[in-house]
């Protein structure tokens, strides 16, 4: 018997939605009422000096305009109140704890001035750059009481192949050590890194398909290192093409002329923004 579906999203508080996320989660959207399924919302707000408040209101109120609906959060919260992640760093600990006990995470005291150094330069704008393995143990790592102050990494295989089937590209594979290396699990400053905590959330609110930006098809081969060094059932995934500028550059926050704030500020409605995006939800598989 399969599962029931559920979907999620999962905007982060540091700036205004502009048209890139809204194709992705109309997307998102498209495909639990396909499925006649449940779409959760979570606020990804853990990083403390990115995430505002009035970026969390505005992505709710924008995504509500647009049309999207979303059917779970937290017990209590009301209808419309996202799960947040700044409220569930206990479970990203215990996961933090699990991985160092089974010595698959280890401590690193290299900076970003380190990293930026090294020979390896990141494969793209914003992915993270593949780890010399400078502070790789070499025997048996401790289990401090805490993680905070130091970086922790999460070590790969070399040489091992992540694949999986997406929805929307197909058949992708990528190589532990060239595509990606040790990657961050938990930040110095105390802060649970994306990889962990997506997982972990994901697991816990039991997320049959997750649909998201193709920018992160590699932290997808990352992530799935984690579900099974975790035991956790790894979700469907399916990864939507990037909305580009006029110079065919992907959108990000910084461009605020086509957040949706300022698109409903202009007057523009909700149908000329769809009308715009022409999404493909494609079929549940």
């Amino acid at each position: 018997m399969s599962l029931a579906y559920r979907g999620r999203l999962a905007p982060s508080p540091t700036g205004l939605l502009h048209l890139g996320h809204a194709r992705t989660f109309w997307i998102a959207y498209q495909r639990a009422l396909a499925a006649r399924g449940t779409l959760v919302m979570r606020n990804e707000d853990l990083d403390p000096q990115r995430s505002k408040t009035e970026f969390a209101q505005a992505m709710l109120e924008d995504l509500r305009w647009l049309g999207i609906e979303w059917q779970e959060g937290p017990d209590g919260g009301g209808p419309y109140a996202p799960y947040e992640q700044s409220q569930r760093r206990e479970l990203y600990r215990e996961a933090w704890k699990r991985l160092v006990k089974m010595q698959v995470v280890y401590p690193c005291r290299c900076s970003r001035k380190d990293l930026a150094r090294s020979a390896q330069a990141p494969h793209d704008e914003d992915d993270e750059p593949i780890y010399p393995g400078t502070c790789r143990p070499s025997k048996k790592v401790d289990v401090p009481d805490s993680p905070a102050g130091m970086n922790w990494r999460f070590r790969v295989r070399d040489g091992e192949e992540v694949g999986f089937a997406d929805g929307h590209f197909g058949r992708r594979s990528y190589i532990a050590g060239r595509d990606f290396g040790d990657f961050l699990v938990w930040r110095r400053d105390d802060v649970p890194a994306y990889q962990l905590a997506v997982v972990v959330d994901d697991a816990a609110m039991r997320i049959t398909e997750v649909v998201r930006g193709a920018d992160l098809l590699r932290s997808t081969a990352r992530q799935i290192l984690l579900y099974r060094a975790l035991g956790l059932r790894e979700p469907a995934w399916y990864h939507c093409p990037l909305v580009t500028d006029e110079h065919g550059q992907r959108l990000a926050k910084r461009h605020d002329a086509l957040s949706l704030r300022a698109l409903r500020e202009r007057g523009v409605r909700p149908e000329e923004v769809l009308e715009i995006l022409h999404p493909n939800p494609a079929s549940i598989r």
